[in-house]
């Protein structure tokens, strides 16, 4: 007698697959306030909370006051304040701000969904504060940048144009050749950025370039 054939349920034995978790860091100086941003979070689904900021995808910084005695270095900043001040907005800014939530907006489904756009690399900010930092942005171009011939990058045009060139393969001939130069101009340009920036040869140079976006 033949063996019969089990019956196909069409479900199969693959593992099933788990979504990766975003690591989340909460830092307030109020107690209670990171107490309660704590318990809207933890056990949440697709969110583990991490006691280390530097192993968490984001950083959650909540304050009524003292924002500067809690920022910390972050890839992605959740920021959950009011009222934030111009130099408070630029330090938050400078510490990986991705993300501003008014803290009378903080409800937990807009934390959450501030959350997952920080993870995906999003930003955010209120209008009014997108207002005034681009205010102050032209204000930092025309009273302290355009006199000294830099961009925001840091690098004067000069610079950019001959670091956009090396990224190309060009040496320093022919870069000098493009932009109407000497090759002696060339060098002093390429070695001032170096110097003043901190970085090793020109490898190093082009690299910086592409982190930050110049080339």
């Amino acid at each position: 007698m033949s063996a019969q054939a089990a019956p196909t349920t069409g479900r199969t034995n693959a593992p099933e697959v788990r979504r990766a978790l975003i690591g989340v860091t909460v830092l307030a100086p109020d107690p209670l306030l990171r107490t309660g941003l704590l318990g809207e979070l933890r056990n949440r689904p697709g969110i583990e909370v991490l006691d280390d900021a530097g192993r968490a995808d984001v950083v959650v910084v909540a304050a009524r006051s003292g924002l500067r005695d809690v920022l910390t270095s972050s890839r992605r900043l959740v920021l959950i304040a009011d009222d934030v001040r111009q130099d408070d907005l630029w330090a938050a800014i400078e510490n990986g701000l991705t993300i501003l939530l008014p803290l009378a907006e903080a409800t937990p489904a807009r934390l959450l969904r501030a959350i997952s756009e920080a993870h995906r690399g999003h930003a955010r900010l209120p209008a009014a504060h997108l207002e005034r930092l681009l205010r102050s942005l032209s204000q930092l171009h025309k009273n302290v940048l355009a006199p000294r011939d830099l961009t925001l990058s840091g690098l004067t045009h000069r610079e950019t144009d001959v670091l956009r060139l090396l990224a190309d393969g060009l040496d320093t001939a022919e870069i000098a050749l493009m932009l109407a130069f000497s090759e002696r101009t060339v060098k002093n340009v390429l070695h001032s950025m170096l110097t003043r920036l901190g970085l090793h040869n020109r490898v190093h140079a082009v690299a910086h370039g592409i982190r930050n976006g110049i080339i």
